[in-house]
């Protein structure tokens, strides 16, 4: 991660070769406010991932020039707002890319399995459709690479975690590995869709989604695999309806198990 990226307010935001030390926030009154606003910013452009740690106290104070006080309690903001979380001996964690986006994510996580697949259900085949008309050929190298990488998460299953005599058990690795396949191919085809708004609210929900899939992940045999390659086929052709058709065809029959 490249801190000197970032950008904010010129007004209370110095260049990264401005003064002797580059900091990149004036001092003067407010500054937490403004250290906060840095670290709102990471966020919501990606630099600080869902799912990543956000550099430690040292390398913060470092790099806005504010007192550790202005660095903690910007953080501790952005804890009290869902957006990290701490987590003892390993350090604090984006959850969340905005506060909408997490308190559905709360919200959600606490109802039904079914509200979860609903919503999945709502969110993709809609992408789907949308990827379908403004995917590039950029996209689409993606679409295909992480398509193959699916599939290749269901070939080399993790015999050793596997419960003996137990043909169905799946590792925790192997079922990891699937989930995370799985996910990121579908996150793809929601930035296929070239909206950030949408990749904004559908980083915000991974976790649910991920919670949700844990229980359909199971067996050695893929029972999606040919739903997500024509998936990928309508979108490259360009057929929205198509596309939606195959998410409708994925989803559908997990609701009705539900």
């Amino acid at each position: 991660m490249n801190l000197d990226e970032s950008s904010a307010d010129a007004g209370a935001v110095a260049g990264p070769g401005a003064g002797a030390g580059g900091s990149r926030v004036r001092r003067r009154p407010g500054v937490t406010d403004h250290v906060t606003e840095l670290f709102h910013e990471e966020i919501r452009s990606g630099r600080w991932a869902v799912g990543e740690r956000i550099p430690v106290e040292s390398a913060l104070v470092q790099w806005t020039g504010a007192g550790r006080n202005a660095v903690r309690e910007a953080v501790q903001s952005l804890v009290q707002s869902g957006l990290v979380r701490r987590e003892q001996g390993r350090g604090t964690f984006v959850i969340a890319r905005s506060q909408l986006a997490q308190t559905l994510s709360r919200s959600i996580s606490h109802g039904l399995r079914r509200d979860g697949l609903e919503l999945r259900s709502a969110l993709d085949s809609s992408a789907a459709a949308l990827a379908a008309v403004r995917r590039t050929a950029a996209d689409i190298t993606r679409l295909q690479r992480l398509l193959a990488e699916r599939a290749a998460s269901w070939e080399a299953p993790d015999a050793a975690g596997a419960g003996a005599g137990d043909a169905d058990a799946v590792s925790t690795p192997d079922l990891d590995r699937r989930i995370r396949a799985d996910l990121a191919l579908h996150r793809a085809i929601v930035e296929a869709t070239h909206n950030a708004l949408y990749l904004e609210l559908y980083e915000g929900l991974t976790a649910v989604f991920e919670e949700v899939q844990r229980a359909d992940v199971e067996g050695d045999i893929d029972p999606h695999a040919e739903h997500h390659r024509r998936l990928v086929e309508a979108i490259v052709a360009g057929d929205p309806e198509a596309a939606r058709r195959q998410i409708e065809a994925l989803i559908d029959p997990l609701l009705e198990d539900s």
